[in-house]
């Protein structure tokens, strides 16, 4: 079964054209980087696609369920990490995990795994406004795999992030099917077997297959 399928999405926004008629499918365990200039309409794609957004029109469909439809159970299963890592910057940073525990009915001793997992368990009593930029992204991560989540969409992941960034995101994505926008070609390169590139709202060109650097 495809994880993804998206047929004929457009979004508006009044007279803007957000998505133009985008067609997508993404096979169960792939890894899709989506690229673009910034108003691409690389974040709107995303967004649907992690039930963050209705579509104006089209039809998208994630692990066979409707996703406009079937939003709560697909939440479920997705993990999803915004153009913005989102966190309440007064709790610490095991604080912020144990309370979407209890959101998503996450036993808590999974909390200190996930910091681990992201490099931030010796700062896991600290308040995440007290973080840097690039710890609070890696929380954001850690936030978005806490329920192990089948499938990752990741907005500019890499953002903030540090030298190894990538090598954090190479190990969230494992053994899960994820989509993941980004400016890096490189960090598409090395993550993505597979990408496509949106202008102005529109697929350009055939989805290219990348050759994956070791």
């Amino acid at each position: 079964m495809s994880a993804v399928v998206a047929s004929a999405l457009s979004q508006r926004f009044g007279i803007e054209v957000a998505l133009d008629a985008v067609d997508l499918t993404v096979d169960t365990g792939e890894h899709l980087a989506v690229l673009g200039e910034n108003g691409a309409g690389k974040t709107t794609l995303l967004r649907i696609i992690a039930t963050a957004a209705r579509p104006t029109s089209g039809s998208i469909a994630i692990f066979g369920l409707d996703a406009s439809s079937e939003r709560r159970r697909l939440r479920a299963r997705i993990g999803y990490v915004a153009h913005t890592p989102g966190l309440y910057l007064a709790l610490s940073a095991a604080e912020n995990l144990e309370f979407f525990c209890a959101l998503q009915g996450v036993d808590r001793g999974r909390v200190a795994e996930v910091l681990d997992l992201v490099g931030l368990g010796d700062v896991a009593g600290r308040p995440a406004g007290k973080l840097s930029r690039g710890a609070q992204q890696r929380l954001a991560i850690g936030r978005a795999v806490l329920h192990d989540p089948a499938l990752l969409v990741l907005d500019e992941p890499d953002a903030s992030l540090d030298s190894g960034g990538a090598d954090l995101l190479a190990r969230v994505m494992r053994d899960r099917t994820a989509v993941i926008a980004t400016h890096d070609h490189a960090l598409a390169n090395r993550l993505c077997p597979r990408t496509m590139e949106l202008r102005h709202g529109r697929v350009a060109g055939v989805p290219t297959r990348l050759r994956i650097v070791q």
